[in-house]
């Protein structure tokens, strides 16, 4: 499994590409730079995977019982998205459908979700931060990451 650390900055060309940043290239073993997946994030922005991470995703969700009605209403949300192969000159092509609902503009933000990266429009990715106090972020870290014994 491929994990990334990192946070980089890139500009949407009219047609919506972008260069990958080369601090992400670079966790990325060799040879499996060109193909991604990407689909719509849990919050408005998107997700992308190396398709060696997308892999094991893709599987599990293949084993779900197709005669439950919410696996078959998450698959469909999880899985309204397009694979994307980089070009020769190293640019991703997002879907006019996937801008919009992450509301992706010119200036994007790509940030490491460890085994995948999201991609969030700057203005709204700031504003993340700009209303998350320093307090709050220690509770949340307290509540994620703090051990608490298991419940019953």
């Amino acid at each position: 499994m491929i994990r990334f650390l990192g946070e980089y900055e890139a500009t949407l060309d009219a047609k919506g590409r972008f260069l990958f940043p080369t601090g992400f290239k670079r966790q990325i073993p060799e040879g499996e730079t060109g193909s991604f997946f990407i689909n719509r994030g849990f919050e408005r922005c998107l997700t992308l995977y190396p398709m060696k991470n997308w892999e094991p995703i893709f599987e599990e969700m293949s084993r779900k019982n197709d005669f439950d009605a919410k696996v078959r209403e998450f698959r469909r949300y999880f899985l309204n998205g397009v694979t994307v192969e980089a070009d020769s000159a190293g640019r991703l092509l997002l879907p006019k459908n996937l801008m919009e609902y992450a509301g992706l503009q010119k200036d994007i933000v790509l940030l490491s979700a460890i085994d995948k990266i999201e991609i969030w429009d700057k203005n709204k990715y700031q504003q993340l931060f700009d209303t998350f106090s320093p307090e709050a972020f220690s509770t949340l870290a307290q509540e994620v990451m703090a051990n608490k014994p298991p419940q019953a």
